[in-house]
């Protein structure tokens, strides 16, 4: 670890070797705290690579509890957080509403980390289990399509590293690798990166992860998702290879609004905004970055040629609302909504909403 943190401290490169002999000793907890915490903060001053990125998932993924029986194309989305935004649970509406739609999804998460409610908080108060044993996935993706990996069940090694990642309180390579640690290991992958010049970094190690097609997305504002109020940066990964793109949600039809549009003011918000979404309600810029997530999605399964095709499928699977009936059953009839939450006419109205855009 000397030679390693030396290495660090003249912010020098870690060779593969190096950076997996680290992790190794981070997650096994022969590291002292002072260690631990000189070497996450030592990658990113220097700035993390992808061979160290690459060598961090690796040694996670082998101290992972193994999901058994699984196969066909399977699909996580999940971001970095880190934005800060304090957004509704976009990714994980559009998890539900593929689920919804057919597809598998194995979605790898936890509680919040920069929004009001993360995707477990959520998912918890819509009654979903968030205690599936790795020998019950497959059953529950039969069953439903979708199957929530909480990961402090599947990484029990994480004990020896959150006492140091809570005490340093900023954002350490943990944060980036979360959505790359799926122990399902997703054929198709959506991965929303907050910081920018982590993209090609997060593209690489996917690129060589063997992952069929996948995306790393990074919306405007910061946001570590597609957005509707300005244009997108999106690294479209297959086979092995890594092409550069831009996402306009003006050209797709799904534009308009603020950041403040798609923000929520903890669970009890968060929860409203899920059930309105999957019931094919709700603010309107709230639909649109749904349906811009979703196409990149149905885009990166195959479901759609290009970008077009795939933006209007999402808006049939969002207002359809069946994602509702299977996972927000109480929102399913009304019960619990203004019925008027969600209009939109097809000229362009917008949604009733208070605040609203």
């Amino acid at each position: 670890m000397r030679e390693i943190l030396e290495s660090l401290a003249r912010r020098e490169h870690l060779t593969p070797g190096q950076a997996e002999e680290a992790f190794s000793l981070l997650l096994s907890g022969e590291m002292t705290p002072a260690q631990a915490g000189a070497f996450l903060m030592g990658l990113r001053a220097k700035g993390e690579t992808a061979d160290e990125l690459a060598a961090g998932v690796n040694v996670c993924l082998r101290a992972a509890r193994p999901v058994p029986g699984l196969f066909g194309p399977r699909i996580d989305t999940c971001g970095t957080g880190g934005d800060n935004r304090c957004s509704f649970n976009c990714s994980t509406a559009v998890a539900l509403i593929l689920a919804a739609m057919g597809h598998k999804v194995v979605k790898h998460g936890n509680r919040s980390v920069s929004s009001s409610c993360g995707s477990a908080d959520v998912l918890e108060a819509l009654g979903l289990p968030l205690d599936l044993p790795p020998e019950d996935v497959a059953a529950e993706l039969a069953r439903t399509g979708f199957a929530f990996l909480f990961a402090p069940a599947y990484h029990p090694a994480f004990k020896n590293v959150g006492p140091v990642r809570r005490d340093l309180g900023l954002r350490t390579l943990f944060n980036v690798m979360g959505p790359l640690l799926n122990p399902a290991r997703p054929t198709h992958q959506i991965v929303g990166v907050a910081e920018p010049n982590l993209m090609p970094v997060v593209a690489e190690v996917l690129a060589r992860s063997g992952v069929e097609r996948a995306a790393v997305v990074h919306g405007a504002e910061g946001f570590d998702e597609v957005t509707p109020f300005g244009p997108s940066r999106v690294l479209w990964i297959e086979g092995g290879r890594v092409a550069e793109g831009v996402i306009d949600p003006e050209a797709l039809g799904l534009g308009g609004g603020r950041p403040k549009d798609v923000a929520v003011a903890g669970r009890d918000e968060a929860l409203l905004a899920m059930r309105e979404l999957l019931a094919g309600k709700g603010h309107i810029i709230m639909q649109h970055m749904v349906m811009l997530n979703l196409a990149v999605a149905l885009y990166v399964l195959g479901e759609a040629g290009d970008m077009q095709s795939a933006a209007m499928q999402a808006r049939g699977a969002v207002f359809d609302g069946a994602a509702a009936t299977l996972f927000a059953p109480a929102a399913s009839d009304g019960a619990e909504l203004d019925p008027l939450a969600g209009f939109m006419d097809p000229f362009g109205g917008k949604g009733k909403h208070p605040g609203g855009c």
